[in-house]
């Protein structure tokens, strides 16, 4: 019998896989050189300056929850190529989709637990034993579905959010007063400006390793079930619009470039203004924990999705019209190596930061981060070719596969041939 032939490679989305992981560094610097406090609140610290202010806005409104979304639609659009591959390789699907999912949850723990709390794989992995469910669904079956997803993922906070703006205005019932003041309390002393809270983190991540990976597997051990709790209605349903847009055609750049620049104009003149405003509203607000909390994790979701989507458009567009072949070659090799350049710059952003490595968590100013992340966007794109020209994979997408298939994979181009 004649060898199925390998699956299609698309340069595209392989492109967008790289814009979208140097854009999770962009959502991300501030959580690895600042105390968590600060990623949502500019004025954590003191007050902020008008560039650390201009630039939370911008983060805010383009960045902030968008990349992670990109990412998390570039996720279930790959998680369909991984399982026509094995079916067209005549392995099982389902085998070769849940064994790649276990391992990626325990490659996310480990990240979490020794490298840096602000992981994203466990809670793929989680996700991921659903989404295989979902595989052979039409687009609109596909689209269909997200609602109730969306629906839950923003329903619970916002009902949250809107029990803590009662509970601060004082019109609570007094039986569910106490403990949604309670509640209130520990909000704004985890997210107010100069707390307890923000100086533990300094001296925590000021610290030794030891001190540091203690810190997590104690006091933030369960954290990985709570952000699963937390993030993955909204998740699953990005996954799923990814899926629909992998199926469409979309993210495959198979779209005319009239089509692209459509998406990409409605969706960012529609989500913009309202995303705009919410941040508006915390500035007005003081940066207050509840404005902060309904902003971020529940009113500006609807709006994320969409210019998450109008993202996914303009990248495309640019791709297809604007980019050099070199860029596009440069930008598919750093998504092909996605999963390394994601664990690479981790690594090498504690040890910038960490008080293990060079100790300069808390010195640098929201602005000047994104100079950080030039450089990091820098070090992928020229190293991620050089390394696949001689490699047939990046080496934690190496170690990731070899696991998965529970068998060392040939790793030097040579041995494939």
């Amino acid at each position: 019998m004649a060898a199925s032939p390998p699956p299609t490679r698309y340069q595209s989305l392989d492109a967008i896989r790289g814009v979208a992981v140097m854009g999770i560094l962009a959502m991300n610097i501030v959580a690895f050189a600042l105390p968590f406090s600060a990623y949502a609140n500019p004025a954590a610290g003191g007050p902020p300056g008008s560039a650390d202010v201009a630039t939370w806005f911008f983060n805010f409104v383009f960045v902030d929850s968008k990349m992670r979304g990109l990412f998390s639609m570039l996720f279930g659009a790959s998680t369909l190529l991984v399982i026509d591959g094995a079916a067209s390789a005549g392995r099982s699907a389902a085998g070769t989709h849940y064994s790649r999912m276990f391992w990626l949850a325990l490659f996310g723990l480990a990240h979490f637990y020794l490298i840096w709390f602000g992981d994203i794989l466990f809670l793929y992995a989680m996700c991921g034993l659903l989404l295989f469910l979902f595989r052979n669904l039409s687009v609109r079956a596909l689209l269909l579905w997200s609602i109730p997803f969306f629906l839950i993922g923003i329903g619970l906070p916002a009902s949250l959010w809107s029990m803590l703006s009662m509970a601060q205005t004082g019109s609570l019932p007094p039986e569910a007063a106490a403990g949604m003041k309670e509640a209130l309390a520990q909000m704004n002393a985890d997210m107010g400006p100069s707390t307890p809270a923000y100086a533990k983190d300094m001296a925590l991540y000021l610290g030794s390793y030891s001190s540091i990976v203690a810190h997590r597997t104690s006091e933030m051990a369960g954290d990985p079930l709570f952000f699963l709790s937390l993030f993955l209605w909204e998740t699953m349903g990005l996954m799923l619009i990814g899926m629909a847009l992998f199926k469409s055609r979309m993210l495959t750049g198979e779209w005319e470039a009239a089509r692209y620049r459509k998406w990409a104009l409605i969706c960012f003149l529609v989500a913009a203004p309202p995303l705009a405003g919410l941040a508006v509203y915390q500035m007005r607000a003081g940066y207050d924990a509840v404005a902060i909390f309904g902003s971020t994790i529940a009113l500006s979701v609807p709006f994320d999705t969409l210019m998450t989507v109008g993202w996914a458009a303009l990248i495309m567009l640019l791709i297809r019209t604007r980019a050099s072949a070199s860029v596009r070659v440069r930008l598919a090799a750093a998504g092909r190596m996605a999963f390394t350049n994601y664990l690479t710059t981790s690594i090498v952003m504690t040890s910038i930061f960490y008080g293990y490595g060079l100790g300069l968590f808390g010195s640098v100013g929201r602005a000047a981060l994104y100079l950080f992340c030039l450089g990091m966007w820098a070090a992928m794109l020229l190293w991620s070719k050089p390394w696949l020209d001689r490699f047939h994979y990046g080496p934690f997408e190496w170690l990731w596969r070899s696991l998965a298939r529970a068998k060392l994979q040939p790793m030097r181009r040579r041995a494939l041939q």
